[in-house]
């Protein structure tokens, strides 16, 4: 190894560095330029031969040499939506006719459709059934006739089969009983998706007649109100075999129609064959003899769409039929029902068809006053339900109704509606809908107005905290005039305080702050919140409100930004202090947390928003126990390290490493927070040095010292290995950039001494993973940093460079990877040679590295020297033992890299290093496992080199430089 004798080329880092320089050139002013505007040529040839014409024509810039755009070249100047409309061959309307017809039949078929801006029927579905529910006990009756067969021969007359026919629906409603008796509500839902399901069974093995016997039989539940509190929820299971029956009908009609052909998107009665007509007829003649109104009214609705086989007019004349058919129901709520559902298969089939909807509603309102009557009454005292109660069961239905009533209608007809609700004495059911089903900006320029209804209403049959509820969320989503903002705001919040319920008070109360934060200031809210506070206190009844109470929480956040605003509030922390659910409370602080970062355009140092903040993400920081998952520790960790990034004392710089402080101590659980704490105490330390700009005074030393001690007390609590060495290093590179030499050199030699911590392989996203190319990298950076760390006077020369390279020795590698410990060596050599510069290649500023220690010491070089020669021989050792077998690839890799090394950083002038030179390279191309590509670019950069003087004598190398192919 000692027969090497390296010894280190010197470098020229200036000149190098202008060699490596891009030649500049200059440029004539008419010459191309790549930031020079293109000239695009146009080209009419093309053109004009499409035209027929045999000449053509150029424009005159044709013979200029400024160069195209070759995108441009390729159509000659032209793009083929314009050719193709100058050929003449683009279609045109030829006359205002044919324009004004295109423009009636998109206004036809814009009515007849139903736009995104409609809230469909399936989006309510599930809000009722989670509703409306019941611990009663439910039946079913089923009358599903007898199993006997009535077959016929093939020669039967066809009176025979209608008889037959007559005979099966008579057995509908004559047949044996079934009944179902104390169902839990669960088994009531159950039983009817299995009749949902026997629907569909009997329809696809051809037993059209028992699917219609299970359609009527479910159809007569729906006269059934024996557990009254369920009806809007049965009426829902119902309607769904409804609509799968009317859906098989539909289809089945609609496939005989398509043979041979599927007739039109637009079809008409024209297009359909007379098979088809004629079993279409034959489910309406069997419907029509159904004997009872109620099951005959919903079968002939759910197949409704079917008349489109029949007639052109045939929907438009069988709704008003059936509108009309309604009103002999006898109860009101089975009737507002069964007119929701008309209006519901209406919208879906003919919505242009406005006057049926409009009639719907008018009948419903004349209909009102059955729900005083006496036999309502009786039932609901049977029952034991309360008014109240009973009258939020036609919610539903009623909403639905006025959606549809009121989709894109005019204004006049809703302020008609608003009358005829006066004529009825302001019904306050009535207006609860109108106001939940017309627009937001109807209800909110007219909101005065309903004020004074909701003041009218009788209380005693539906609560008045219900009204204000609904008219609130109108004007949460419409502004009311300016002017009567305060009064709408002062007369409802008189009512929503009186409520008693603490349950039926927020959820009224929640809708209004809203309003409250989009129109008025902290002042008004703070009250809101006070107001809150006091109703949800006393029984801890905000208990049961976490929902409500989150929701108050969100809409403050979206109007009130100015977090200096928002902790101003009396109220608003007490208010936070109501979340006494651990799960509930860090949802709420990760809310609050998520808008300030998201909103916070500068740093702050306002201490109410520290304050208030470090107690919220303290909450947050509180949640973490040993069940929590990775993904929300994560998540916790982001918001709480945006915070510490917000925040800024300016040149305080005491103040901003004491708050670092306290976060460290609040923050322990979380180690991406004690990072970020770290990364922020360097960044206040290197801002420390460029305010001072290097000067330092006494207490600007004292600072940055204790900015160092912050960090070295701080890094060993961390768990990860390497943001341990990393941050050790980023900690000495800071603390040396500020002339922190004895701070310095700690940091680096405590990075040193946990290096032999690092394991083989460690847990990564849930993988095992090998640690050795992160460790090559760090050892790499840390080396590189080691070129300006001045030696320690009392450690010897080299010291923490033979520190690392010791413990690159004593390392366990990876068996089958031991080459990574010479490629560490390798890597050394570029670092020595460095050393033995007598001008560094980077250094800092007011440090003196070992050039300025040493200046060049003979003895110092030659400790160089020693310790290259030592570890170029382990590298040549590690070359022998990789000589056989699947060594062979890396074999050529390693000496293919000690080459380079060698001729970057080595003297060749040297005889010895000269020739190891060559054989490096010859063993590297001996077995062909060399990249050609590679080694030939490497060939031509060494003659480049060698036509510069003080390198000439790589020119002496060059012929014994032989590349080798693979064999």
């Amino acid at each position: 190894m000692a027969a090497v004798q390296w010894h280190s080329r010197m470098r020229k880092y200036s000149a190098e560095l202008q060699a490596c320089r891009a030649e500049s050139l200059a440029v004539e002013g008419n010459e191309y330029h790549p930031l020079k505007p293109i000239m695009v040529t146009e080209s009419k040839s093309r053109r004009a031969a499409r035209r027929g014409s045999t000449s053509s024509t150029t424009s005159s810039s044709s013979s200029s040499s400024v160069a195209t755009d070759p995108l441009s070249s390729l159509l000659d100047g032209t793009d083929p939506l314009s050719l193709f409309a100058a050929s003449g061959d683009a279609p045109t309307l030829t006359h205002s006719a044919s324009a004004g017809e295109l423009g009636r039949k998109r206004r036809d078929r814009d009515e007849e459709s139903v736009g995104v801006d409609f809230e469909p029927w399936s989006s309510k579905r599930a809000e009722i059934l989670a509703r409306f529910t019941t611990t009663e006990k439910l039946s079913i009756n089923l009358f599903m006739g007898s199993d006997k067969g009535k077959a016929t021969s093939p020669s039967s007359a066809v009176s025979e089969k209608v008889r037959t026919r007559l005979e099966e629906l008579d057995d509908l409603e004559e047949g044996s009983q079934r009944e179902l008796l104390n169902l839990s509500q669960q088994d009531y839902v159950n039983r009817i998706e299995e009749l949902n399901q026997s629907l569909k069974e009997a329809w696809s093995s051809d037993q059209k007649v028992k699917a219609l016997k299970i359609v009527i039989q479910c159809s007569k539940l729906l006269s059934d109100t024996a557990v009254i509190q369920f009806y809007p929820s049965k009426f829902v299971l119902i309607t769904d075999i409804l609509d799968t029956f009317g859906r098989l009908v539909y289809d089945r009609i609609w496939t005989m129609c398509s043979d041979p052909h599927p007739p039109p998107e637009g079809f008409s009665p024209d297009d359909v064959n007379d098979t088809a007509k004629e079993t279409c007829l034959n489910w309406f003649f069997k419907i029509a003899s159904i004997r009872e109104l109620i099951p005959r009214l919903y079968v002939e609705a759910a197949i409704l769409k079917c008349n489109r086989f029949l007639s052109r007019s045939g929907i438009q004349e069988t709704l008003p039929r059936l509108t009309a058919m309604i009103r002999g129901i006898g109860d009101p709520l089975v009737a507002v029902y069964a007119r929701a559902y008309l209006c519901r298969v209406g919208m879906e089939v003919a919505p242009q068809l406005k006057d049926c909807l409009n009639k719907n509603f008018f009948d419903l309102l004349a209909s009102f006053r059955q729900i005083h009557g006496d036999s309502v009454q009786s039932q609901l005292v049977l029952q034991r339900v309360e008014v109240p109660a009973y009258l939020t069961l036609y919610s539903p239905a009623i909403h639905w109704i006025l959606q549809c009533v009121s989709y894109r209608a005019p204004e006049a007809l809703l302020m008609e509606m608003m009358e005829r609700c006066k004529k009825l004495g302001n019904n306050a059911l009535l207006l609860n809908s109108v106001m939940w089903a017309f627009r937001a900006e109807f209800i909110a320029t007219r909101a005065t107005d309903f004020i004074t209804m909701i003041k009218q209403c009788d209380e005693a049959g539906f609560p008045k905290h219900l009204l204000f509820g609904s008219l609130g969320r109108s004007l949460a989503s419409a502004d009311p005039p300016e002017a009567e903002r305060l009064s709408i705001l002062n007369d409802a919040w008189k009512v929503i305080t009186k409520i008693r319920s603490p349950q039926d008070y927020i959820n009224c109360a929640e809708i209004w702050v809203e309003f409250t934060c989009r129109h008025f200031t902290k002042r008004e809210v703070n009250a809101v919140l006070a107001d809150i506070i006091k109703h949800m206190t006393p029984d801890r009844a905000f208990e049961d409100a976490y929902p409500q109470l989150q929701s108050v929480i969100r809409k403050i956040l979206m109007y009130f930004h100015d977090f200096s605003v928002l902790f101003s509030m009396e109220r608003f922390l007490p208010f936070l202090d109501m979340f006494q659910k651990d799960s509930v409370r860090v949802e709420v602080c990760h809310s609050i947390m998520e808008v300030f970062i998201k909103h916070q355009q500068e740093p702050t140092r306002d201490p109410v928003i520290l304050n208030a903040l470090l107690h919220v993400c303290k909450t947050m920081h509180d949640s973490v126990n040993s069940l929590t998952l990775e993904d929300e520790k994560r998540s916790l960790a982001l918001l709480i390290n945006g915070f510490i990034r917000l925040v800024s004392f300016g040149r305080d710089f005491e103040q901003q490493l004491s708050f670092c402080v306290e976060a460290r101590a609040t923050f322990c659980n979380l180690e991406p927070v004690i990072i970020q704490l770290i990364h922020t105490v360097n960044q206040l330390a290197m801002e420390t040095r460029r305010v001072m700009k290097g000067n330092h005074s006494r207490k600007t030393a004292a600072f940055v010292r204790a900015c160092a001690a912050y960090s070295f007390i701080t890094v060993p609590s961390l768990t990860s290995i390497f943001s341990r060495l990393n941050l050790y290093l980023l900690s000495g590179q800071v603390a040396l950039a500020n002339q922190c030499l004895s701070q310095a050199d700690a940091f680096l030699k405590a990075a040193v001494s946990v290096l032999p911590e690092v394991p083989r392989s460690m847990l990564v996203e849930g993988k095992q993973r090998c640690t050795e190319s992160l460790l090559l990298d760090f050892i790499n950076n840390f080396m590189a940093t080691l070129l300006v760390v001045p030696d320690h006077p009392e450690q010897g020369v080299l010291y923490l460079v033979r520190g690392l390279l010791n413990m690159v020795q004593d390392y366990t590698w990876e068996e089958n990877s031991s080459s990574a410990k010479v490629r560490v060596y390798v890597s050394a050599l570029p670092l020595l040679a460095a050393m033995s510069q007598e001008t560094y290649l980077y250094t800092i500023p007011k440090v003196d590295s070992n050039e300025t220690l040493y200046g060049g010491d003979p003895k110092f070089m030659a400790e160089i020297n020693k310790l290259c020669d030592t570890l170029i021989g382990q590298v040549l050792d590690h070359l022998k033992a990789l000589g056989n077998g699947e060594g062979l690839r890396k074999q050529s890799s390693l000496a293919f890299s000690l080459f380079n090394a060698l001729l970057a950083h080595g003297d060749l002038r040297n005889n010895k290093l000269n020739q190891l030179a060559v054989n490096l390279w010859n063993l590297s191309h001996k077995h062909g496992h060399c990249d050609t590509r590679t080694a030939v670019r490497t060939l031509e950069h060494i003659k480049h080199l060698a036509q510069q003087p003080e390198l000439n004598h790589l020119g002496e190398i060059i012929p014994r430089l032989a590349l080798q192919s693979r064999a």
